[in-house]
């Protein structure tokens, strides 16, 4: 039966107006239409799928996921065939001597753990492929004395009613006592964020008034401009000295108004020949610039400053830039510097910003590149704000020479001579600016070995400092909070307390509370807090998020050098004073390369003429230029094998096998990637290349 249409109600009505359409066989719909478009709205992308689509579709996906299952595999594998190749058949690779601080006897200990471990492990398999399941609960259930079944189950209670006694209670009371250092440390970082933020959203930073180079003289004409020293030392550079003297070389300055001081402290004689000739040819070239080497390199880089101060034309200089041998300032790096001077004098320190040519070399550049961006982009701009004080970083930094002198100058007493005259210039009541927006080329360590090391000496030498410090800090006359701010932020708290919680929290007693669950740390320390703390610190540089979890697990895995490094330092062990140049690859910019090229094809074009040099000169020039063309034999690359950190690996996947008796599945998957990268960074993987 056909349905009745009633348009009587339609009718009457105005354009637009709702359509009801009434049907008496109800196997019809009701069709309700709200405007003139309703009918002609886009239908779903759902709709009409054929199954040939879904098909396609399905395909697809589980195309990407063999893809990502085989590059899992191939990754795997590739780790086994390395772990065959070098931990096994030891092809190409070198055992890495524990000569850092107590090494050995932090390694000893760290085995005594791993095998204890493994002892309790198989205990548990066996516990377990029995029946005796009373560690899958942290409220755990001694089993009376008529229920005991043979000696190993007597053996296996005796073992619960000892952990639950004896062991559970100390490393409670320990991982408590971690766990509130964290927070404190973490409510460190978010404050540090915070003042970031502050700084962005007011647009803070320190701004130069005026011309700062116009004379006030009313009678002088023209433009006044301080006389300044640049120090550039130096020890066995081989790889990055002529880059650093051409970029000094280049700066913006009036040549009568600056000095450049080649410090250099090479003891392999072809280096300072080479260092030699470039300063020549740069002399020849009308830069005021002179050769300085020491015969007896005693006090390392502060001994080689030290040495430098005490010229007697010092004297006639206002200020000091220094630059490492690996560092590139722009030419107008001066005149953005300098004139903050101007005004202020009670400003002692102006530092720049580094930038690192050789960031994206590699996975362990790219994580330090992370850290650094942290450490200046947020603990310096922040400091240098709203406290006129942080850690000299050495270079890249110019100093008012009256601040230097009235501080003691330059001590031989410590690994970090930067910190050291820093701290005793604040105890002397001058302020330090921090230059965000003034950045410098320079390099960081492309091996592990070479990170390791610079990290051993910055960790061990603050440790070192504090015990030199803490007295003249105690007496000296600065306000109580910046006494405070020195001993329990500066200190304490970034230089001490951050590497023993990292250490000891999630590489000693995370892996023990999994042999031990009734002192189980809660999933906030493990996983929230520490992914929240990470996304913090890779905030300065926004590009690296992609690496968020493997920073995460290598700083864990880097507290360990660190740790040893702070315990070192702290009680004055050998190592504390061990000073090791870190290795340099020589690498350049774009730009750099760019005019590289160009000067190179001006040279080929056009005739070079030395004048008022002699011929026995020019002739020294020639021989010194054929030793400097002549390439070294290259040296094929040894890695090492770290002994804690693969015993830290090998802990670590125990205690991951042991979670999965307890089913703690978040344990699990954080303990198995954590000993994977203890095992990657063990076996000198870290510093491989990456496209």
């Amino acid at each position: 039966m056909a349905p009745r249409l009633d348009f009587s109600d339609w009718w009457g009505n105005k354009e637009g107006t709702p359509v009801v359409v009434k049907m008496e066989n109800p196997s019809y719909s009701v069709v309700d239409i709200n405007g003139p478009d309703s009918a002609f709205r886009a239908v779903e992308k759902s709709r009409g799928k054929n199954a040939k689509q879904v098909t396609w579709v399905l395909l697809l996906k589980a195309n990407r996921a063999v893809g990502c299952v085989a590059w899992l595999a191939t990754v795997f594998w590739a780790l086994l065939g390395t772990i065959k190749k070098r931990l096994i058949f030891r092809q190409g690779v070198a055992v890495a001597t524990e000569k850092l601080g107590k090494g050995k006897l932090v390694l000893q200990i760290i085995r005594v753990f791993l095998a204890a471990s493994l002892a309790i492990l198989a205990f548990e398999v066996v516990a377990y492929l029995k029946g005796w399941r009373y560690f899958e609960s942290a409220n755990l259930h001694i089993p009376r004395t008529l229920d005991l079944q043979g000696w190993l189950h007597v053996v296996y209670v005796a073992w619960l009613t000892f952990r639950v006694d004896y062991i559970a209670p100390l490393i409670e009371a320990l991982s408590q006592f971690c766990v509130v250092l964290f927070l404190i440390q973490s409510v460190d970082r978010l404050i540090l964020c915070l003042g970031c933020f502050w700084i962005k959203y007011k647009k803070i930073k320190p701004r130069i008034e005026g011309d700062p180079f116009k004379s006030d003289d009313v009678e002088a004409s023209g433009y006044e401009y301080p006389m300044v020293l640049v120090q550039i030392p130096m020890c066995n550079e081989r790889e990055v000295y002529e880059q650093s003297i051409t970029a000094v070389c280049q700066m913006d300055w009036p040549k009568d108004r600056i000095l450049i001081q080649v410090l250099d402290d090479s003891n392999d004689e072809s280096i300072q020949w080479l260092i030699k000739a470039e300063v020549a040819k740069w002399n020849q070239k009308g830069i005021n610039i002179i050769y300085r080497h020491r015969l007896i390199r005693t006090g390392y880089k502060a001994g080689n400053l030290k040495s430098a101060m005490g010229c007697d034309y010092v004297k006639d200089y206002e200020f000091v830039a220094i630059f490492d041998a690996d560092f590139q300032p722009n030419p107008d790096f001066l005149k953005l510097t300098v004139p903050h001077f101007k005004g202020n004098p009670e400003l002692g320190l102006v530092q720049a910003r580094w930038v690192f040519v050789n960031k994206d070399e590699n996975l362990l550049t790219r994580l330090q590149n992370v850290n650094l961006c942290f450490h200046f982009e947020v603990e310096q701009q922040v400091n240098g704000t709203f406290l006129n004080f942080f850690g000299f970083n050495g270079t890249a930094g110019v100093w008012r020479i009256k601040a230097l002198e009235e501080s003691g100058g330059w001590l031989e007493r410590t690994t970090v001579e930067d910190m050291d005259i820093a701290v005793r210039a604040h105890l002397n009541g001058w302020k330090f600016i921090f230059l965000n927006d003034v950045k410098v080329l320079c390099e960081v360590p492309e091996s592990y070995e070479a990170y390791r090391k610079q990290q051993h000496r910055w960790h061990s030498g603050p440790m070192q400092l504090f015990r030199l410090c803490l007295p003249a800090i105690i007496a000296s006359k600065i306000a109580f909070w910046k006494k405070a701010n020195l001993i329990f932020l500066f200190f304490l708290l970034r230089k001490l307390i951050l590497p023993f919680y990292s250490f000891t929290l999630f590489c000693i007693i995370l892996p023990l509370t999994m042999f031990v669950p009734e002192a189980e740390l809660p999933m906030w320390v493990i996983c929230y807090v520490p992914v929240v703390m990470s996304f913090l610190n890779i905030l300065p540089a926004p590009k690296s998020f992609p690496f968020i979890v493997p920073y995460l697990l290598f700083e864990n895995t880097m507290s360990v050098t660190k740790f040893n490094a702070m315990v070192s330092g702290l009680f004055q062990l050998g190592s504390s004073y061990e000073w090791v140049v870190t290795k340099k690859a020589g690498r350049s910019s774009e730009s750099d390369l760019l005019a590289a090229a160009e000067r190179d094809s001006k040279t080929m074009n056009q005739p070079q003429i030395c004048r008022g040099a002699s011929e026995t000169e020019l002739e020294l020039l020639n021989q010194l230029q054929e030793q400097k063309e002549a390439t070294p034999t290259p040296v094929k690359k040894v890695n090492k094998i770290y002994r804690k950190e693969l015993a830290l690996a090998f802990l670590l996947l125990t205690a991951s096998v042991r979670s999965l008796l307890s089913a703690q599945g978040v344990h699990f998957y954080f303990l198995l990637f954590q000993g994977l990268t203890f095992l990657v960074v063990g076996l000198d993987l870290i510093g491989e290349q990456i496209s």
